[in-house]
């Protein structure tokens, strides 16, 4: 008959609870250091690329050129989620975790060190197309290894909490991001801004991975990957995205289609509006920075609020509240718009943005790692996850740029976009059954 010692057991928690925050903490700064570079890139892309990279096609097409390259970073991500997910599911998750950091934060520092159109002719497009492409690489194989470091690490009852760190991680990033280039556009004049100001958030990315590699460099492996996966002699599975694409066919659609209202709801608010409001309604491009830095700030709170809820009273009701929240809103945030009411616009930006889309991202990483098993969950997730941010999210500015193009400059093919993104999450999520995985 064993026995365990009180403070044995009482050491064992507290170690337990301490590599769980350890584990949440640094899956929060890597996504930091990721999401600030990914979307500086599109903040960027919206204010400076199609004068500085394409100014030799027209303003129009210039713009979608742009948007076009914010997309290859997406169509990259895929590809870096099956490379890091197979790695990671073999060697453990913490390894892949450093490279990818390093891998974002280099490539970043070296577009805000890349010369203009005007300097090395098409060599400009043509490297600004391949740091992004490296850019999409990285962050593919980031959000599989910080999720499930932070759920496989979490207690039990509190894996939607202990994991919204990776997605509060993309509200701190925007706010660095939109801080930044605001910061930097109120202090110097236009031209100083598209000559050389944008360049600075970009260099700054050094400093972030600084930090996230000295915090990373503390985590301890995945408790549940050790258990499960680690131990010396046991199986492990040779070709893990094989496995899972066998073993849970089905997950993979599911993951696109719950993923399109958070993509579409926060790429359209951010990313597109920006455009929008400054090309076709001529309101300054500070207004939708700003706008920018507030959702991104609340997300701050919203997430791990809602993921708080969501371990209490159930992932899919909380998902489908945020999903049915940006169906509502989609068209009254074109009116809003279209009216130029910026109380009105303010409301449903954070409408779309800190209540639709933080609803739906606050359950994801406990929703979407468990429905593989350990062996193959870093592949099966993450590239999941990615291959959803290819068809929902990388290239929602341009299809929304071309379909404001194509209807004469109306904002209601955007707003039907948004929409039918919304429904489709929300009845998948309302004919999925209830259980461990989505509750």
């Amino acid at each position: 008959m064993s026995t365990t010692h009180p403070q044995a057991a009482v050491a064992s928690h507290c170690t337990t609870r301490s590599q769980a925050r350890k584990a949440a903490l640094g899956s929060f700064i890597g996504a930091v250091v990721d999401w600030y570079d990914f979307l500086l890139y599109g903040i960027v892309a919206a204010l400076v690329f199609n004068a500085e990279f394409f100014p030799a096609v027209s303003p129009a097409m210039g713009t979608l050129a742009a948007f076009a390259t914010f997309g290859v970073g997406f169509l990259f991500r895929p590809l870096g989620g099956f490379v890091f997910g197979h790695y990671g599911d073999r060697l453990g998750r913490k390894r892949m975790l450093v490279l990818t950091v390093m891998m974002m934060g280099l490539s970043t520092a070296a577009i805000g060190l890349l010369p203009a159109f005007s300097t090395i002719g098409w060599w400009a497009p043509v490297l600004l197309v391949t740091l992004r492409a490296i850019q999409g690489f990285a962050v593919g194989g980031e959000w599989g290894g910080a999720a499930l470091m932070a759920v496989e690490s979490a207690p039990e009852k509190k894996k939607a909490f202990y994991s919204s760190g990776v997605q509060v991680g993309y509200g701190v990033g925007l706010v660095l991001s939109t801080g930044f280039i605001a910061a930097i556009s109120r202090s110097m004049d236009n031209a100083s801004f598209l000559s050389w100001g944008w360049r600075l958030p970009f260099l700054f990315s050094v400093v972030l991975v600084l930090i996230a590699l000295w915090i990373r460099s503390s985590m301890e492996e995945s408790r549940e990957f050790v258990e499960k996966v680690g131990k010396q002699g046991e199986r492990r599975v040779r070709l893990p995205i094989v496995e899972a694409l066998l073993r849970h066919p089905k997950a993979f659609l599911l993951i696109i289609a719950l993923r399109l209202a958070e993509l579409f709801t926060m790429y359209i608010v951010t990313a597109f509006a920006l455009n929008y409001s400054t090309a076709n309604l001529h309101m300054p491009r500070e207004f939708f920075l700003t706008i920018g830095f507030i959702v991104g700030a609340l997300s701050c709170v919203t997430i791990p609020c809602f993921a708080l809820l969501a371990d209490r009273f159930g992932r899919r009701r909380i998902y489908m509240i945020g999903a049915l929240v940006g169906l509502l809103s989609a068209v009254p945030f074109f009116l809003a718009l279209e009216a130029r009411s910026t109380v009105w616009i303010v409301v449903f930006a954070v409408l779309l943005a800190n209540i639709a889309h933080d609803m739906v991202v606050s359950v994801q990483q406990p929703m979407f790692t468990e429905l593989f098993g350990t062996e193959y969950r870093y592949s099966g997730a993450g590239v999941g996850y990615q291959v959803a941010s290819v068809v929902g999210g990388g290239f929602t500015p341009f299809i929304a740029v071309a379909l404001v193009g194509l209807a004469g400059g109306s904002w209601h093919p955007v707003a039907g976009y948004l929409a039918l993104g919304c429904l489709i999450s929300l009845v998948v999520a309302a004919q999925m059954k209830t259980g461990r995985t989505v509750q």
